[in-house]
């Protein structure tokens, strides 16, 4: 089992993944983690009550203009079949911009009730199960430092 830990300079998140549910989801999340992709990269969404989004490589530099549009260089194609599929506090889920066109942009949730739409539209593909607090501390902007992938 893996799990992983988002460092920010508001805490640590430590994810627990849904490999059964999500594999390919998982292991191109972990992949970029392992090669340093989301070290320096911000939440340059954060939408109270909804969600805080990273993983754009150009969110580097916050005032450039393409923030929100970049991703690895490819797309992944959406899991939406396994149990584990809706949105509430703490989840993690690949964001697109159309069926199949996730890559390494991510999206972790405030809670249920605004999230309740993004269920089998957006995978989800694990869970913060410690620093939950940090979710609702995260405003855009701040920097994903380091994300950690822990084999177990």
């Amino acid at each position: 089992m893996k799990t992983a830990e988002i460092h920010t300079s508001k805490g640590v998140m430590k994810v627990k993944f849904y490999e059964a549910d999500a594999p390919k989801t998982v292991e191109n999340f972990v992949k970029l983690a392992n090669e340093g992709f989301y070290n320096g990269l911000a939440f340059h969404r954060v939408i109270p009550d909804f969600v805080i989004q990273g993983g754009c490589p150009f969110s580097r530099d916050m005032s450039d203009r393409r923030v929100g549009t970049g991703g690895p260089g490819y797309s992944i194609d959406c899991e939406l079949n396994g149990e584990n599929q809706y949105h509430d506090r703490g989840v993690l889920s690949m964001a697109h911009a159309g069926r199949n066109t996730g890559g390494s942009q991510f999206f972790i949730c405030h809670g249920r009730t605004n999230t309740k739409h993004l269920d089998r539209q957006h995978t989800c593909f694990g869970k913060v199960y410690e620093g939950e607090d940090v979710i609702d501390a995260i405003r855009a902007g701040d920097v994903i430092e380091k994300i950690v992938i822990i084999e177990a």
